[in-house]
Formats: structure tokens, sequence, C-alpha cells
């Protein structure tokens, strides 16, 4: 048996293994959602799922004619979605057991955010697997490189749109726990700029907060309409945290540089690059 809870623990659920099909998934979609740079996700027949509370919690955004993006509606975690084809698919961020099975694709590869090196030996496909489902469709029709120096970014349903000026001095990978469950993704991928180089182009007051009891600073923003994770201003130290994967321009600067809380990491995800890794948080913000 696999257990599973959104950040706040409102939603939790468990499923009967063993469990199947992890994949990666890069599609700008999840990406949005995510706030990463992919989106991971591990499948159960319908049957073995079930839900143990907070499923009157859950808000669901249609992204297209064929899938939805259901979400906490207190924290913001992406949650296991609505039975289809007799099989759940669940983000693997948010187990809380080992399930047993490791990666075996990574999907939408077409659609990779460029500041995303894929690295390990999992089949790659630009689009779906031979067979699968092609009835959604993941685009990037919204993101490129940054013709004027500043990077933007916005949530998938477009509600919530952003903009930061000034150099980027590299992307944060964190392993930690709570990253994993308020992204639902194997680790989070931030950006931290000061408060003076970040504004709300449009939508600010469509984000909400939620904030971990007894985290000295961790908190998840999100839209409310597609829940796709957002920037989030902290007050020690005053800063902006930027979750990668909902940029749409990126610059140079835009690069993976460092894993922390590494210590921490999923036990199903093996850090295939050769970038400086540290156990906890590094010695200075």
């Amino acid at each position: 048996m696999v257990g599973g809870s959104c950040l706040c623990g409102a939603a939790a659920w468990e499923v009967d293994g063993p469990l199947e099909q992890m994949t990666h998934c890069h599609c700008s979609m999840c990406r949005k959602v995510h706030g990463a740079a992919f989106g991971t996700y591990v499948g159960a027949p319908a049957e073995t799922f079930r839900w143990l509370r907070g499923e009157e919690r859950i808000r669901r955004y249609r992204s297209s004619g064929h899938g939805e993006r259901p979400f906490c509606s207190r924290c913001g975690s992406v949650v296991p979605g609505s039975a289809a084809n007799g099989r759940v698919f669940m983000p693997a961020g948010n187990l809380d057991d080992d399930p047993g099975v490791r990666p075996g694709a990574h999907l939408f590869t077409g659609s990779k955010a460029p500041w995303h090196p894929i690295c390990d030996d999992v089949a790659q496909f630009e689009a779906w697997p031979p067979g699968g489902d092609a009835t959604e469709v993941a685009t990037a029709a919204r993101a490129g490189a940054s013709r004027d120096g500043a990077l933007r970014g916005s949530c998938l349903c477009g509600r919530v749109v952003y903009e930061v000026s000034g150099e980027i001095q590299g992307i944060v990978l964190c392993h930690c726990s709570r990253c994993r469950k308020g992204r639902s993704a194997a680790h989070g991928a931030n950006l931290f700029v000061t408060n003076a180089r970040f504004g709300f182009l449009a939508g600010g007051d469509e984000v909400e907060g939620f904030k971990v009891e007894d985290a000295r600073r961790f908190m998840n923003h999100f839209c409310r309409t597609c829940g796709s994770i957002l920037p989030r201003r902290e007050p020690d130290p005053a800063r902006v945290g930027i979750p990668a994967g909902t940029l749409d321009t990126w610059g140079e600067g835009v690069r993976e540089k460092l894993h922390i809380y590494v210590g921490s990491k999923a036990p199903w995800y093996d850090i295939p690059d050769d970038l400086p890794q540290i156990d906890e948080s590094p010695p200075t913000t």
C-alpha cells in the first residue's frame, strides 16, 4: 500500500500496489502547473485507489477538451485526477512512501524547458510514445528567448502574468520534502531575486498563498483558477522566489546550477547530472 497527501495535509489518498508506469512529463502545461522542469506521474488501476480525506477541497481546471488539472484549494498541491480508461494517475512528488517503481520514460521532450538538460538514459519521446493517447496536445506557444532582457512568466490559464528585471544568477533545484509536496514534483526549481526586480503585470489578486505552519519561510503561492505554482515573496531574507517552470521567456543566466537538500530527495529519483550537491541548505543564502 502506498499513501500520498498534499502539502497542507487536507487531502490524502492511498493505493494498493503494485504501481505502474512512472513517467516524467516535460509538456508546457505540466511545467506551468508544477512550476518545475517537469511533472512526474505514476499510474495504478482505478479500483486500487481511494481517497482518505479532502476530496471536497479539490478544485479542477480543464486544461484541454480531454484533460483537467486538479489541485488542493488550500495549499495548491497537485492531486490525483479522475479515473480514465480504468486507471488513475498520481503526482509522484506527493507520495509519502516509496512507490516501488522508477521512471520509465520522458514524455513531450519536444516541449521541454531549454534550461533543463536531460542527462539520464531513460527513454525519450517528443510527445506521446507510440500507441499513446494523442488527444491532448501540449504546446509551448508563449515560450521563447527574452528580447529585451526582462523575464516574463505566467500561469497556465493566463490570468496571472509577472516580470523580472536584471541579471539572473541561476536556478536552484531543491529536493526537500516541502518542495516535493508543494510542487508535486521530483524537486523544486527556483530563481531568487530582490523585491525591487519583480512585479505582477496582471492578476496579482488572483494569487492565493499557503504557509507551512512550522516552517521559517516556506510558502506555496498559486493561481486560484488553474492551480499553477507562482512567485512568492519571502520576508526573511527579503526576496522573491520564482518557480522556473512558469517562465515564458528566459535569458543566458537561466540555467540550473545547484542541488540542495539532496539528503531528503525522493527515493524514486536519481540525480543524473554533475551539478554541485548539498545535503541541506547552502552555507550562504
